[in-house]
């Protein structure tokens, strides 16, 4: 079987978009409320930070190219296989199981987002913030229209539902990140050498 050298170094693009991904998950998990600025802000700093990462896998450094790692489930298979073996294959960026993961994360994202999107009405933080802060001094003006007072049965309904699909996908996303951090660990750890680091700021070890 031919060596292959595993990238050294992940290109600036697809750490910015990795970790400012993990960050929005993060803020939306735990330190923001549904609705808020700063849940909202988050949402779409990730719908930009998605964007770049599907046009830099287009365009981008070899190891980012989507075409690189399209889903394979008989490999991904395999691979896992071999890890629970102790034979891992090296491969150049990312194995066939990353791959499967990378793109359930990135749908999962994509389902949260574009429901986010649906519930606030695909206002900007900007205007959700204005809209508050004029509730706040008492003019309620800016609620009338919104359609939400207005909603018939079958509307609250589909609303209703919508907001059930997002709470799924949020907690679908949060435990595919567990299941990739635990796979992290244990490739590095069959591999005997860190994974992380190139995703961070430095060469493999």
């Amino acid at each position: 079987m031919e060596k292959v050298e595993p990238v050294r170094l992940w290109d600036p693009v697809v750490r910015l978009t990795h970790w400012g991904i993990a960050a929005v998950v993060l803020v939306n998990a735990v330190l923001s409320e549904g609705g808020s600025v700063l849940h909202v802000w988050a949402g779409w700093i990730g719908l930009g930070l998605l964007l770049l990462r599907l046009v830099w896998g287009l365009v981008g450094s070899e190891e980012a190219r989507l075409t690189g790692f399209l889903p394979a489930p008989r490999a991904a298979l395999s691979h896992l296989a071999a890890v629970v073996a102790g034979r891992p294959r090296d491969y150049r960026g990312h194995n066939p199981a990353g791959a499967i993961m990378v793109w359930a994360l990135w749908a999962t994202l994509a389902v949260l987002i574009g429901t986010g999107l649906t519930l606030t009405g695909g206002r900007t933080p900007v205007q959700i913030a204005a809209d508050q802060a004029a509730v706040a001094a008492g003019d309620w003006s800016v609620l009338v229209g919104d359609g939400a007072s207005a909603e018939d049965d079958e509307g609250k309904a589909m609303r209703h539902g919508i907001e059930d699909v997002h709470k799924i996908a949020g907690n679908l996303i949060l435990v595919m990140v567990l299941l990739h951090v635990a796979g992290v660990a244990v490739e590095s750890r069959a591999l005997r050498r860190n994974l992380v680091a190139p995703m961070l700021f430095g060469g493999r070890k």
